[in-house]
């Protein structure tokens, strides 16, 4: 047997649309308007040499307590649509927020959580706060930062200084 032959490959046109729809459909249980392919955290399908689907998993943060839950509702949603699956993590690259889709973003918008407004490259730069969030509910930049964990590690608690409303941003990383 040649090497070649022992390498994952990536699944065909056809099946791969049929995957993309099973994950479009797969919440994320924090944020459940979004789906996995909208966070962009599945990093690969392939077809391994034994016949498995081998899905990439890339967490959000290290700490999120939602990455196992993500693993198993991806593996379940396959798994019940027939497909043998398993999950592989995907750590390098680490996640970004630039890596949510364009419908990702306009989701969290329409469900109250201001979007990340760009990557940053730094931890210093993250802790900074220099970025102002527009608001969700009004577009106003004039907000305060009210802390930085907002109802989950990955958002910070903002305040509208126009509006007054308080809000959740997704941060930026």
């Amino acid at each position: 047997m040649s090497a070649h032959a022992t390498r994952a490959t990536a699944p065909p046109p056809e099946l791969l649309a049929r995957l993309h729809g099973i994950l479009a459909q797969v919440a994320d249980p924090e944020i459940p308007v979004l789906s996995v392919l909208d966070l962009g955290i599945i990093r690969h399908l392939e077809i391994r040499p034994d016949g498995r689907l081998e899905v990439g998993v890339a967490p959000t943060y290290s700490g999120c307590p939602a990455n196992a839950v993500i693993k198993a509702d991806v593996l379940r949603a396959l798994r019940a649509a027939g497909f043998d699956a398993v999950a592989a993590d995907v750590l390098a690259p680490p996640w970004s927020s630039d890596w949510l889709s364009d419908e990702g973003r306009r989701k969290l918008l329409a469900y109250g959580i201001a979007p990340p407004s760009r990557a940053v490259g730094s931890v210093r730069r993250l802790w900074r706060g220099d970025v102002p969030a527009a608001c969700p509910r009004c577009g106003s930049t004039t907000t305060t930062l009210q802390s930085e964990f907002g109802s989950t590690p990955c958002k910070a608690l903002y305040r509208c200084d126009a509006c007054l409303e308080p809000f959740d941003y997704f941060k930026c990383l």
